[in-house]
């Protein structure tokens, strides 16, 4: 290792929202570091499925306090 700071390990987005057969539905991710600051992130998916992917941004930002660009899509 020579000691230069490894600046492909970006964050993830907290909140992405996934497409499923029932609709889209929006997990919530929380980013942590180990002892040699590799990420370990925690995906916990939140509340019903929603009709569009509108909706689940819509509910992040009423209910999470969701701001514009933490947003992902996959």
């Amino acid at each position: 290792m020579s000691g230069v700071p490894d600046n492909d390990r970006v964050a993830p987005k907290p909140f992405l929202i996934e497409q499923d057969g029932d609709g889209f539905r929006l997990v919530l991710r929380e980013t942590r570091y180990n002892s040699q600051h590799y990420p370990i992130i925690t995906a916990t998916r939140v509340g019903e499925p929603f009709s569009t992917a509108a909706a689940a941004r819509t509910y992040a930002k009423a209910h999470l306090g969701a701001m514009p660009g933490e947003f992902a899509t996959k």
